[in-house]
């Protein structure tokens, strides 16, 4: 067994490379300043539609002084990090080692390289105060979900999801409405579908990030009265008690 392959296997070892991932993750980005994240297929050509728009959209968010953060591969990431480049923007790859090696695109100029999926989510929901996502594949759905989740839960605060493309999600949508808040005993509840946007419009999309980031930041700098919830170590909300639907009255009858 080589070096290599002896630490990998060794889970107390281990600990440590997630420990320098996380380091690496928190010094670097902790610079880059308010960032949005775009996600999207690793498989887009660069003369499909999609990857003209988030090329476009990467590059007009980049004018507004948002740093663009992708997962560094090709497709759709490589736009967005090209659109940035465009702008003269600051455009940021977090870069993951697969097992078929996805090879980095030349336009992130800042470029963190992952062996561990969940230390990179860490770092797109910690450091971006918007997500965007374009058509994509399992990747991209776990990127949309995590964040579902997390804002679902109270783990992290209201930040804005834009999923670009009716077309695209619009088959899940359906399947969100039809599977999981109207068949049976619902998964979720109505409001949770207004979690995330959808718009085939980048002026739309870029009015809904601008608008929310300014918030954001007003919060931040106490600008406005906002509530602010206790953060836990790891930068996310500390657990709040579930939401439990309001007692029905019983009937006289």
């Amino acid at each position: 067994m080589t070096e290599q392959a002896t630490f990998t296997s060794d889970d107390t070892w281990r600990v440590f490379r997630i420990m320098s991932e996380f380091v690496e993750g928190f010094e670097t980005m902790s610079r880059i300043g308010p960032a949005v994240s775009v996600f999207g297929s690793s498989r887009a050509r660069k003369a499909a539609p999609a990857y003209a728009k988030a090329r476009k959209l990467s590059r007009i968010l980049a004018e507004r002084g948002f740093a663009i953060v992708t997962g560094g591969g090709p497709g759709i990431m490589e736009a967005a990090n090209r659109g940035a480049a465009d702008a003269g923007g600051t455009s940021v790859g977090l870069n993951i080692t697969l097992p078929h090696e996805q090879k980095a695109n030349p336009y992130a100029d800042v470029q963190i390289d992952f062996h561990y999926f969940f230390a990179r989510l860490v770092m797109f929901v910690k450091y971006s105060c918007a997500f965007v996502c374009f058509p994509g594949g399992f990747g991209t759905l776990h990127e949309f979900f995590n964040s579902m989740t997390l804002i679902q839960t109270g783990k992290a605060e209201m930040f804005p999801v834009v999923l670009i493309g009716r077309n695209y999600w619009s088959g899940m949508i359906d399947w969100l409405k039809k599977a999981m808040l109207k068949s049976g005993d619902r998964k979720i509840d109505p409001q949770d579908l207004e979690l995330f946007f959808v718009t085939d419009s980048l002026k739309e999309a870029t009015s809904i990030i601008e608008e929310a980031c300014v918030l954001e930041q007003c919060r931040r700098t106490g600008e406005r009265e906002f509530v602010v919830p206790r953060r836990s170590g790891e930068g996310t909300l500390i657990g709040r008690p579930p939401h439990r639907p309001p007692r029905r009255k019983r009937s006289s009858k």
